[in-house]
C-alpha cells in the first residue's frame, strides 16, 4: 500500500507543506488526502475526520500500511529511516547533527514570525509586511536569526541548498521562503537568492501552483484579508 499523507489547505497549511514537498522532492510515491479547513472546532467535519487518523486532531500525519505517524518532525525521521537511499539527512554525523537542530529550532520557534505572518501563498501583503517589521520587534528578532542561520549554513555548505544538496531542513524552511515573499520582508541578498531557489525547486512549484488552483478562501487563516 502507498504511502498516505493527510493534508489541510495548500494555500494556508505549512505544517503540511513541509513533508509534502519533502516527499514530492525527494521522488518517494504516496497519495495525498487533503482534509479541507472547514473551521478548528472539536465536531467539525475536519476535526472528525483528521481525529480518526491523528488523535490530536491536526495535520499532516503519514500512514504507512495502516500505521500512523504524526508530527513533522516524526514524520521526517520516519521517512528518512524508510527511504535511507534518498539521503534526506546529510551524510556526515556533525552536519546531520546540526540539520536536526535548525529543523528542531524551527518546529519550535520563530513564534513572532509565524503568527503574525501566517502563510497564505496567493496572497500578495508587502504593505502588511511593512506595517508589522515596523511594529513587530519579534518578527524583526526572527528575521535576523533567520539571516545569520542560512547565511552561516550556506557559507559552511557551499549551497546551493543549506546543507549542500535539498534535505528535511530545506522542507523545513520552505514556508519561511514562502512568508518573505508574501509579505515582502527584507532579507539580504544572500538570503533571497536562497528563497529563490527554493521557491524554484520542482516541489516546491507543484504545491505553489495546487495552492493558487483552490481559490477557497478560508476566513480563519485571513487576518489581513476580507472575502472577495
Amino acid at each position: 500500500m502507498a504511502l498516505q499523507l493527510y493534508i489541510g489547505n495548500k494555500n494556508y497549511s505549512s505544517w503540511s507543506m513541509r513533508p509534502w514537498v519533502l516527499l514530492t522532492q525527494a521522488g518517494i510515491p504516496f497519495e495525498e488526502v487533503m482534509v479541507r479547513f472547514d473551521s478548528l472546532d472539536a465536531g467539525s467535519a475536519f476535526k472528525t475526520t483528521i481525529g480518526r487518523i491523528n488523535p490530536v486532531g491536526k495535520v499532516p500525519a503519514l500512514v504507512d500500511d495502516g500505521f500512523a505517524v504524526w508530527d513533522t518532525l516524526a514524520i521526517a525521521e520516519y521517512l528518512a529511516e524508510r527511504f535511507p537511499d534518498r539521503q534526506l539527512w546529510p551524510a556526515d554525523p556533525k552536519a546531520r547533527a546540526r540539520a536536526r537542530s535548525v529543523c528542531a529550532e524551527m518546529h519550535s520557534g520563530f513564534s513572532s514570525l509565524r503568527n503574525h505572518c501566517g502563510m497564505n501563498i496567493e496572497a500578495s501583503l508587502p504593505e502588511v509586511g511593512r506595517i508589522l517589521w515596523r511594529d513587530q520587534p519579534g518578527v524583526r528578532a526572527d528575521l535576523a536569526r533567520i539571516e545569520t542561520l542560512w547565511t552561516e549554513l550556506l557559507a559552511e555548505h557551499g549551497g546551493p541548498m543549506l546543507f549542500g544538496a535539498f534535505g528535511i531542513a530545506d522542507a523545513y524552511f520552505a514556508p519561511v521562503c514562502s512568508r518573505i515573499r508574501t509579505y515582502a520582508l527584507p532579507v539580504s541578498p544572500t538570503v533571497q537568492a536562497y528563497v529563490d531557489r527554493v521557491h524554484a525547486l520542482p516541489g516546491v512549484q507543484a504545491w505553489v501552483q495546487q495552492a493558487l488552483a483552490e481559490h477557497d478562501f478560508v476566513d480563519f487563516d485571513e487576518p489581513y484579508r476580507s472575502r472577495p
